[in-house]
């Protein structure tokens, strides 16, 4: 693997791809943390101008940016249809690393969705079902009931994706990263995409 650092390097900085060093990144994170080392908080904001975040997970990145899977009828759905920019941020405790992410967001195609959905474990694939994600619930065993219901229904036979579930993307604009670093001087090194490629800038902690 890389020098997980050269990112800092004002020398070497502009010569590198921001999606790689990510994936530099995020491979030591996988290594080193104990839990869904591809979990995100993901930020959105309605039409009402009020921020929204909540942990979703990463299930895909690469040039074209960076993918989640939900119902997109979902409170998330609902603002990324109303306002389709979008914040990601990482944060891996056990290198004290973190990675903020802004960008336009997009739906993922429908066999891109498919694909995904197929291969979640069936429970999941139940639950998509089941759950009318971000209304109000009347109880826990209401939703245990929906879910038994949506098993009964399907059987042993496959789960179809639901027509309310699938995936987004966010195109990267600006990459940035971020490491610890003692007395709070913390190494801080921004991407941000321009029309003849990456244009790097360190910033002040």
């Amino acid at each position: 693997m890389a020098n997980l650092d050269q990112v800092f390097s004002e020398g070497a900085a502009p010569a590198l791809d921001p999606i790689v060093v990510f994936g530099e990144w995020f491979a030591a994170a996988e290594q080193s943390e104990p839990n869904d080392p591809n979990t995100m908080c993901l930020a959105t904001v309605g039409a009402d101008g009020m921020p929204s975040a909540r942990m979703v997970l990463l299930k895909d990145y690469g040039p074209e940016g960076f993918t989640f899977y939900t119902n997109t009828a979902s409170a998330k759905g609902g603002e990324l249809s109303q306002n389709a920019k979008a914040s990601l941020c990482f944060y891996w405790k056990s290198l004290r690393r973190q990675v903020r992410i802004q960008g336009a967001v997009t739906p993922v195609s429908a066999a891109e969705a498919d694909a995904y959905f197929a291969s979640r474990p069936r429970g999941s694939q139940l639950s998509a079902w089941a759950s009318d994600q971000s209304k109000p619930l009347a109880s826990r065993a209401a939703l245990e009931q929906e879910v038994a219901e949506v098993e009964a229904r399907y059987g042993d036979g496959a789960v179809p994706r639901p027509p309310h579930w699938s995936g987004y993307r966010v195109a990267a604009e600006q990459i940035e990263f971020w490491l610890s670093q003692r007395s709070r001087r913390h190494d801080r090194m921004l991407f941000t995409r321009t029309a003849g490629g990456w244009q790097t800038q360190r910033l002040y902690p």
